[in-house]
Protein backbone atom coordinates (compact mmCIF):
# COMPACT_ATOMS: atom_id res chain seq x y z
CA UNK A 1 0.00 0.00 0.00
CA UNK A 2 1.33 3.45 -0.88
CA UNK A 3 1.60 5.86 2.06
CA UNK A 4 -1.48 8.11 2.25
CA UNK A 5 -3.55 5.86 -0.04
CA UNK A 6 -6.21 3.58 1.37
CA UNK A 7 -9.14 1.83 -0.24
CA UNK A 8 -12.75 0.73 0.39
CA UNK A 9 -14.45 3.71 2.01
CA UNK A 10 -11.29 5.24 3.38
CA UNK A 11 -9.00 7.95 2.01
CA UNK A 12 -7.26 7.91 -1.37
CA UNK A 13 -4.69 10.66 -2.01
CA UNK A 14 -6.42 13.05 0.38
CA UNK A 15 -9.95 12.39 -0.96
CA UNK A 16 -12.74 10.69 0.91
CA UNK A 17 -14.28 7.74 -0.89
CA UNK A 18 -17.91 7.01 -0.15
CA UNK A 19 -19.45 3.69 -1.14
CA UNK A 20 -23.20 3.82 -1.79
CA UNK A 21 -25.37 0.75 -1.37
CA UNK A 22 -26.46 -1.03 -4.55
CA UNK A 23 -29.84 -0.34 -6.11
CA UNK A 24 -32.68 -1.48 -3.92
CA UNK A 25 -35.87 -2.95 -5.37
CA UNK A 26 -39.18 -2.31 -3.68
CA UNK A 27 -42.57 -3.94 -4.40
CA UNK A 28 -45.79 -2.92 -2.65
CA UNK A 29 -49.11 -4.66 -3.27
CA UNK A 30 -52.45 -3.41 -2.01
CA UNK A 31 -55.81 -5.14 -2.51
CA UNK A 32 -58.68 -3.02 -3.75
CA UNK A 33 -62.39 -3.52 -4.37
CA UNK A 34 -62.21 -0.99 -7.20
CA UNK A 35 -62.46 -2.48 -10.67
CA UNK A 36 -59.99 -0.43 -12.73
CA UNK A 37 -57.16 2.08 -12.65
CA UNK A 38 -59.57 4.62 -14.16
CA UNK A 39 -61.60 4.40 -10.96
CA UNK A 40 -58.47 4.64 -8.75
CA UNK A 41 -56.62 7.37 -10.66
CA UNK A 42 -58.21 10.51 -9.09
CA UNK A 43 -57.65 9.23 -5.54
CA UNK A 44 -54.07 8.19 -6.37
CA UNK A 45 -53.26 11.64 -7.81
CA UNK A 46 -54.82 13.41 -4.80
CA UNK A 47 -53.06 11.17 -2.26
CA UNK A 48 -49.66 11.71 -3.91
CA UNK A 49 -50.15 15.49 -3.95
CA UNK A 50 -50.98 15.38 -0.25
CA UNK A 51 -48.10 13.05 0.73
CA UNK A 52 -45.43 14.76 -1.41
CA UNK A 53 -46.37 18.47 -1.49
CA UNK A 54 -42.87 19.83 -2.14
CA UNK A 55 -42.62 18.62 -5.73
CA UNK A 56 -39.67 16.26 -5.12
CA UNK A 57 -41.75 13.38 -6.49
CA UNK A 58 -42.96 13.69 -10.08
CA UNK A 59 -45.48 11.44 -11.78
CA UNK A 60 -47.14 11.04 -15.13
CA UNK A 61 -49.67 8.69 -16.66
CA UNK A 62 -49.08 6.48 -19.66
CA UNK A 63 -52.43 4.81 -20.25
CA UNK A 64 -53.26 2.96 -17.03
CA UNK A 65 -49.65 2.96 -15.80
CA UNK A 66 -48.47 5.62 -13.36
CA UNK A 67 -44.75 6.41 -13.70
CA UNK A 68 -43.09 8.07 -10.71
CA UNK A 69 -39.61 9.55 -10.33
CA UNK A 70 -37.66 11.41 -7.71
CA UNK A 71 -34.04 11.82 -6.64
CA UNK A 72 -32.58 8.34 -7.11
CA UNK A 73 -35.93 6.62 -7.65
CA UNK A 74 -38.02 5.35 -10.55
CA UNK A 75 -41.29 3.50 -10.06
CA UNK A 76 -44.57 2.37 -11.57
CA UNK A 77 -48.01 1.69 -10.09
CA UNK A 78 -50.46 -0.51 -12.00
CA UNK A 79 -53.82 -2.19 -11.40
CA UNK A 80 -53.51 -5.96 -11.65
CA UNK A 81 -56.19 -8.54 -10.77
CA UNK A 82 -57.86 -6.54 -7.99
CA UNK A 83 -54.60 -5.16 -6.60
CA UNK A 84 -52.54 -2.03 -6.92
CA UNK A 85 -48.95 -3.06 -7.56
CA UNK A 86 -46.12 -0.60 -7.08
CA UNK A 87 -42.57 -1.46 -8.16
CA UNK A 88 -39.56 0.78 -7.64
CA UNK A 89 -35.81 0.85 -8.10
CA UNK A 90 -34.16 2.97 -5.43
CA UNK A 91 -30.63 4.25 -5.86
CA UNK A 92 -28.87 6.86 -3.75
CA UNK A 93 -30.15 9.00 -2.15
CA UNK A 94 -33.59 7.29 -2.22
CA UNK A 95 -32.15 3.92 -1.17
CA UNK A 96 -31.01 5.53 2.08
CA UNK A 97 -34.61 6.57 2.78
CA UNK A 98 -36.25 3.26 1.83
CA UNK A 99 -38.31 2.84 5.07
CA UNK A 100 -39.78 6.35 4.77
CA UNK A 101 -40.52 5.94 1.05
CA UNK A 102 -42.09 2.52 1.60
CA UNK A 103 -44.31 3.86 4.39
CA UNK A 104 -45.46 6.94 2.45
CA UNK A 105 -46.16 5.11 -0.82
CA UNK A 106 -47.99 2.31 1.07
CA UNK A 107 -50.20 4.93 2.74
CA UNK A 108 -50.89 6.60 -0.61
CA UNK A 109 -51.80 3.29 -2.27
CA UNK A 110 -54.00 2.23 0.68
CA UNK A 111 -55.86 5.53 0.61
CA UNK A 112 -56.44 5.24 -3.16
CA UNK A 113 -57.50 1.59 -2.93
CA UNK A 114 -60.49 2.16 -0.61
Amino acid sequence: MVAGRRHKGRRIAGLSVVAFPAMSELTIEMETAKSSMEEIRPALDASLKEAFPGGMLKWRWEGDVMHLSGPGAKATIVYLDGRLVGRAELGPPASLMRPVIEQKISQVMKKAAV
